[in-house]
């Protein structure tokens, strides 16, 4: 039995690569649907198609606890699944399974709140408080569209204003390892955007797209010096820690197993996906 990690492509080998610091001893398998990347431009429905099967292969490969390390497919496809087809999954298994997302924990980093919370609405109806810091989100189109990190924020934290950028294409020109002076101008636009937007540039940021914690270094650099970077990859480990000690039925193994797996080509994987993951990475056809 393992933990199972999910995304399209390979920006999810960066939360992966955290949860294996902070979970040595637990057996792993990783998933990307290198196949069908990148997900943000797709439709809802195709979505919540490709995490339910890239999830049933990893319950199939032995997971018993996924996490879905892509902000589109949680953004998008994580209720759907929870509501819909999990129990169904735990009854055709015969074991306890789960699936969670990384938008929880990201939104419980940013607000200092646990997800439970709800603020008090004490003020009359359409009275809104006057919103103190700005919370900018970097993610891709789809995430953007859903206004999950809006909607979550502001029922926990209506002292935060949230503004999400879009920023079609970022991950994949990121996934084709596109030149770094190529992937600047693209955050540097998108950080400038989002200034225009807003009137001034956001008081904290969110990376809400795991691939782009491969260049967070450009966003601290288009962003004021000293902004401070909501890194997804931290925020999940903390909040997976948590869960396990909530839910000791799962078993994850312990042998330290790692497994890597694609609907891509399998194989040695290039440069860029080793750095994702910092050593040299073969994977097997999914």
């Amino acid at each position: 039995m393992a933990i199972g990690v999910f995304d399209s492509g390979v920006g999810g080998l960066t939360v992966h690569r955290e949860l294996t610091r902070r979970f040595p001893d637990r057996d792993f398998v990783y998933l990307a649907d290198q196949a069908n990347a990148p997900y943000g431009g797709r439709g809802g429905e195709e979505i919540v198609d490709l995490t339910r099967a890239g999830c049933e292969r990893l319950f199939e490969a032995g997971a018993n606890v996924i996490v879905l390390a892509c902000n589109t497919a949680s953004a998008i496809a994580l209720r759907r699944l929870q509501q819909t087809w999990v129990a169904e999954a735990r009854a055709r298994h015969g074991r306890p399974v789960n699936v969670l997302g990384i938008i929880v924990p990201t939104i419980e980093a940013a607000t200092g709140l646990p997800w439970t919370w709800e603020a008090e609405r004490a003020r009359e109806e359409g009275e809104k408080k006057q919103a103190i810091e700005i919370t900018g989100v970097f993610c891709t189109a789809a995430t953007a569209m859903s206004r999950v990190y809006e909607i979550e924020i502001d029922k926990r934290r209506e002292d935060l204003a949230v503004f999400s950028e879009p920023c079609p294409g970022l991950a994949g020109l990121i996934e084709l390892g596109a030149p770094a002076d190529e992937l600047k101008l693209v955050v540097n636009d998108h950080v400038d955007a989002l200034r225009r937007r807003i009137g001034r540039h956001p008081d904290k940021a969110i990376l809400g797209c795991t691939h782009y914690e491969s260049v967070a270094d450009l966003f601290a650099a288009a962003l004021p010096e000293g902004t401070p970077l909501i890194h997804q990859p931290t925020a999940v480990a903390d909040a997976l820690d948590r869960y396990f000690a909530r839910h000791p039925e799962y078993a994850l193994g312990g042998a330290g197993r790692r497994d890597f797996l694609t609907s891509g080509k399998a194989g040695p994987q290039s440069e860029l996906v080793s750095q994702f993951w910092g050593a040299p990475l073969t994977f097997a056809a999914a």
